[in-house]
């Protein structure tokens, strides 16, 4: 069986000051975003904030011995792109688009790892709507996750509430532990199929000391994705948006500690 790493109360210090670093990104990259800023200025934005406060990127260069290694800071997805978009001088964000960047960093050995989706510029009622839906979809997500439930309740919470929408959620793709590595045990979908064992998934139980990234992933079309000619880049094969919210948060006891909050 895979072990799931409990977090000592220092190492849940030391992953929220990660995650406060990873917020103050994201932060920073919001103040940017308008048209006309390219999706590498975003990812330049970034990486400075992590250098002035003395961490380094998750995923550049990852996974480690890769052919394709990720080559920047950041994720940026625009539109139909789900996640692992990568950045480019060329990409120009254009009134009306949507990105969803994602950003990890590593602060003494520790990774704090979120995402958000934002708009440029003015949006559709419609495309406000699939953010909102994807962002409160986190929230009903962090409310299930209490020790004594399982990883299955928290998918199934998710699921609910984005077909309860008329969305889809993203099958392939799914929340993780994460701690002194980027992806630890345990998997947390944002759906659970009657065969979870076929995807590799098992039922965890939540336990005080479990640390690990909610990421809800939602699509205004079909569930059915690709992978770009990049190696990376997810995107919707139907062309439809999608939106993408994250947090890391930690079990308790109680309420549940979100690490990537300022």
């Amino acid at each position: 069986m895979r072990t799931v790493n409990l977090k000592t109360a220092e190492q849940v210090e030391i992953m929220r000051e990660a995650g406060r670093i990873n917020a103050r990104a994201h932060a920073a990259m919001a103040e940017a975003i308008r048209p006309g800023v390219s999706t590498a200025e975003l990812d330049a934005i970034a990486a400075d904030v992590l250098r002035q406060h003395g961490a380094t990127a998750a995923f550049l260069g990852y996974p480690p011995g890769s052919p394709h290694p990720f080559p920047a800071t950041i994720c940026a997805s625009v539109n139909d792109e789900l996640v692992h978009g990568i950045p480019s001088r060329e990409r120009l964000l254009k009134d009306g688009d949507i990105i969803s960047i994602d950003c990890g960093t590593v602060y003494r050995g520790f990774v704090g790892d979120s995402a958000w989706t934002y708009a440029v510029g003015t949006i559709k009622p419609a495309v406000q709507r699939l953010l909102d839906v994807t962002e409160e979809a986190l929230w009903v997500g962090i409310r299930a996750s209490r020790a004594g439930k399982l990883t299955s309740d928290v998918a199934k919470a998710v699921q609910q509430y984005v077909e309860s929408h008329g969305y889809s959620v993203a099958r392939e793709y799914t929340g993780h532990g994460v701690g002194s590595q980027m992806h630890e045990e345990p998997q947390v979908p944002n759906w659970w199929p009657r065969r979870a064992a076929a995807y590799g998934w098992r039922a965890t139980p939540l336990t005080a000391g479990m640390t690990f990234a909610l990421e809800p992933m939602v699509i205004a079309g079909r569930p059915d994705l690709r992978v770009a000619d990049d190696h990376w880049t997810v995107v919707t094969r139907d062309g439809s948006l999608c939106a993408h919210f994250e947090h890391t948060i930690a079990v308790t006891d109680g309420e549940p500690l979100i690490l990537t909050a300022l």
